[in-house]
């Protein structure tokens, strides 16, 4: 009997008997069926031999059942419809009074688009509105049928309409723009003005804001390299170095005739296009010059080789899953964080008028790190040391990931006789680490000879030198592995561990932050969700036996190059997005001590990246200690990879279990899910050997490939 035959019968036998199959309903119908019967999502899953989560996500819409359980829950619900059909529909409710000119929220020093807080409530006596002109509907044309089968990205069973066509669209230099949704506009534009004036008034693109107190998301247009010759764009950019059209070029005066304006990064591979805000209403368009290097291929593969209708679906499922992209993965992975933790809101102030204030958790103003939290060309830390000067632990706080080899000397004649080298990765080891950390929202504040608090996020100078470490691991308190000289700079989760691993700790000073909260949890939960989204469309999903798990991540990357292309973006936008937290000046031009513009917006934290590395170091410290419990030390580690030796090529022929056959609780656990492990890859005992008596990593070589450029 066929793995479908026996999905069949077993929903047979929940239902008794079911009817033809027929199309999958929404998801909310889905829910209203399940619930109509009494069925648990529990004996669902059980049914069709899915884990409950899967049900979970199936009823919220955030995924979609594949084959061949998609036919099966199709039959399942049919039977459940033809018991419980739905009730009679009630008449529509009475459209909402109309939204409020929203009140603009202070306009940031770095000369970006100018940010508008949300509608406030309607006053008891609003004005009546006057009724919107009404525009034509662009002309479009049937649906474009790509040339590979793929699963669409959910949509909102509600679309707005006023982002009818999707988030954005891919222009080609016939005049096509397709769009995620599949259809394709007929755009008339020969110049960017046109183009801008378009996308505006007919295109409908764009997408509704991820949280209340945000911005809805602009349109984004993607430029393929026949679009930009047709809008006077140049093949390449001359300034390889600013990446940007030089002052003067054509495109730039036609631009400032109309009146439209340019961020401060002005005219390159992703320009920003707007008009202050009117009557509310933001006018701003978001283009992306594939031909300029736009789709970075360390972030989105082979991404920018695809056809318009190909890549307006990759783009398409990233912008439903994460966001419609503003820039890089980098810029999106911090777009993210403001965009579901905005910085401000609508409030009535004291005589009752609608202004712009701050949302509580959120990182609403700028501020300057800690002297030992601030890079050495920060002007808080240039105050203190000479350009010359090589600042020492207790000076300058060092949390980064791992990069640590084991000391050739002290491989045991056991380990000698195992043949392989095997890697394991942690998957979103970052992303994992930041899920319920609490950080800083607010300034530092310095204290002497503080009692150590592990709920208080901050800067520990701790001496933590006297920890004796097995040799055999890497020392959890450097990234180098070694073991600290003496006092020095630590960020909380680091000297929390210290404490959990039973060692006094005496901190002669900090700089702790008493406005705290977990700003990242949603940030997390978004990347996490689209993350497992996309290996489930590559055939890797929650609930696998850990040898369906490695057999399903042999392929996953053979099975559809478009998701490939997704997955690799959604990874980057997790590091990325990490390390914009401290981003540094770029350009020539920077002189050594002042400030840049990326000190001048709230999300310029580097305290909130020590925190992020120190937590994901310290978690993959926990878990290499449980296993050194067992006898098994790695070999090497390099952020979230580790090199143990074995018996055999898998993971599976060293990892320990209990003695009922499931993992070693706390060490680490094969499969899909954030802070789980896949195989990073497996070389030789030899091949080891050599790298580390010549100093090198093998972590970083184990797939054969550089693991810290391929990411997670």
């Amino acid at each position: 009997m066929s793995q479908q035959d026996e999905l069949f019968a077993s929903v047979d036998a929940l239902l008794e008997q079911v009817a033809a199959q027929d199309g999958l309903p929404e998801p909310e119908e889905r829910k209203r069926l399940r619930k109509a019967a009494g069925l648990s999502q529990e004996q669902v899953a059980r049914a069709l031999d899915v884990r409950r989560e899967a049900v979970t996500a199936w009823e919220a819409g955030r995924t979609e059942p594949r084959a061949p359980k998609r036919a099966a829950y199709i039959r399942l619900l049919e039977g459940l419809a033809a018991r419980h059909p739905a009730p009679a529909e009630q008449p529509p409710p009475a459209p909402p009074p109309p939204e409020q000119p929203a009140v603009p929220a202070p306009v940031p020093a770095a000369a970006e688009v100018p940010a508008l807080a949300p509608a406030p409530p309607p006053p008891p006596r609003a004005a009546e509105p006057t009724a919107p002109a009404r525009r034509s509907p662009p002309v479009s044309r049937p649906p474009h049928r790509r040339p590979t089968a793929v699963t669409p990205p959910a949509t909102s069973t509600t679309p707005d309409p006023r982002f009818a066509n999707g988030p954005l669209a891919v222009l080609d230099g016939e005049g096509n723009a397709y769009c995620a949704t599949g259809t394709v506009l007929d755009c008339p534009a020969d110049d960017v003005v046109s183009l801008v004036t378009w996308t505006l008034a007919e295109a409908r693109l764009g997408a509704p804001r991820l949280h209340r107190n945000g911005k809805d998301a602009d349109p984004l247009i993607v430029l393929t390299a026949g679009a930009a010759e047709r809008l006077g764009l140049p093949a390449e950019l001359a300034d390889r170095r600013a990446l940007r059209l030089p002052d003067g070029h054509p495109v730039l005066k036609r631009l400032a005739r109309a009146k439209w304006q340019l961020t401060k990064r002005g005219f390159g591979p992703w320009p920003r296009i707007y008009r202050p805000a009117r009557d509310g209403r933001r006018q701003c368009v978001q283009l992306a010059v594939v031909p300029w290097g736009a789709l970075d291929p360390r972030a989105w593969g082979h991404a920018g080789d695809l056809s318009p209708a190909d890549l307006a679906h990759v783009l398409g499922s990233y912008a439903t899953l994460v966001l419609t992209p503003r820039g890089s993965t980098a810029v999106s992975g911090l777009e993210l964080m403001t965009a579901l933790r905005p910085p401000t809101r609508a409030v009535q102030d004291e005589t009752g008028a609608w202004v712009s204030g701050p949302v509580p958790g959120s990182l609403t103003a700028v501020v300057d790190p800690a002297p030992p939290e601030a890079p050495d060309e920060h002007p808080v830390a240039a105050a203190l040391y000479p350009r010359t000067h090589q600042r020492t632990p207790d000076e300058v706080l060092d949390e980064e990931a791992y990069d640590w080899i084991r000391d050739p000397e002290l491989l045991t004649d056991e380990e000698c006789a195992k043949p392989y080298a095997v890697g394991i990765d942690v998957n979103m080891a970052f992303a994992a680490a930041a899920n319920r950390l609490v950080v800083g929202t607010g300034p530092a504040v310095h204290v002497t000879n503080p009692a150590f608090d592990k709920k208080l996020p901050g800067s520990w100078l701790v001496d933590l030198s006297g920890i004796e470490i097995d040799p055999r691991l890497p020392s959890p308190f450097t990234p180098q592995g070694t073991r600290p000289a003496g006092p020095a700079w630590y960020a909380t989760p680091t000297v929390a561990y210290a404490a959990e691993l039973g060692h006094p700790v005496r901190p002669a000073e900090a700089y702790v932050r008493p406005a705290n909260g977990a700003y990242l949890d949603a940030w997390y939960t978004r990347l996490r969700d689209a993350y497992l989204a996309t290996m489930e469309r590559l055939g890797v999903v929650t609930g696998m036996s850990e040898r369906d798990f490695l057999a399903a991540m042999e392929h996953h990357k053979s099975a559809d190059p478009a998701q490939v292309a997704v997955l690799t973006a959604v990874k980057s936008t997790v590091k990325g997005g990490i390390g914009k937290l401290r981003e540094r000046p770029q350009g020539t031009a920077y002189t050594f001590g002042e400030r840049w513009p990326s000190l001048e917006r709230p999300t310029w934290r580097p305290d909130i990246r020590a925190a992020v590395i120190s937590a994901a170091r310290v978690n993959m410290h926990r878990k290499m200690l449980k296993l050194a419990a067992t006898g098994l030390f790695p070999v090497a580690v390099l952020s979230d990879c580790a090199v143990y030796l074995s018996d055999g090529p898998s993971p599976l022929d060293f990892l320990p279990y209990t003695p009922e056959g499931k993992p070693l609780p706390g060490g680490f656990r094969l499969g899909v899910s954030p802070g789980m492990v896949k195989h990073e890859g497996t070389q030789d005992l030899m091949w080891a050997v050599r790298l580390l008596d010549a100093g090198h990593n093998p972590a970083r070589h184990i797939k054969g490939t550089d693991a810290a450029i391929d990411g997670e």
